[in-house]
C-alpha cells in the first residue's frame, strides 16, 4: 500500500510519517484490498486544546473512506483516526462477497 503525505502548516516529521505508515501497515496487513492512503496532518492555530489535526483518506475498491480527528497531540490524533478507520472497514468487509 502506498502512503502519501501532506502537512499544512506545520513542519515535515520523519517520526510521526513513520510512526502513521506502521499503523497503517498493520491496517493493510489485516485488510488485504486496501490500496493507497491519503494522509494530511494539519495545525489549527485557533483551537489551542485539541489542535493536532490528522485526516487519512483511504483508496480502496469501491467508495473511498475518510476519517479525521482533532486531539492534543498528532499520535493521539493518528491513533483516533485509525479507529474510526478500523470500524468503518470492518463494516465494509462485510459487505464484500468472495467469488
Amino acid at each position: 500500500m502506498t502512503v502519501n503525505f501532506q502537512y499544512v502548516n506545520t513542519d515535515v516529521s520523519e517520526t510521526l510519517s513513520a510512526f502513521t505508515t506502521e499503523k497503517l501497515e498493520k491496517l493493510a496487513n489485516k485488510f488485504e484490498f486496501l490500496i493507497s492512503a491519503q494522509v494530511y496532518i494539519k495545525h489549527d492555530d485557533n483551537d489551542h486544546d485539541a489542535g493536532k489535526i490528522c485526516n487519512i483518506e483511504l483508496s480502496l475498491p469501491g467508495p473511498r473512506i475518510f476519517a479525521t480527528s482533532s486531539e492534543a497531540t498528532y499520535e493521539m490524533a493518528v491513533n483516533e483516526t485509525i479507529n474510526d478507520l478500523t470500524r468503518q472497514l470492518k463494516k465494509r468487509k462485510g459487505v464484500f462477497k468472495p467469488h
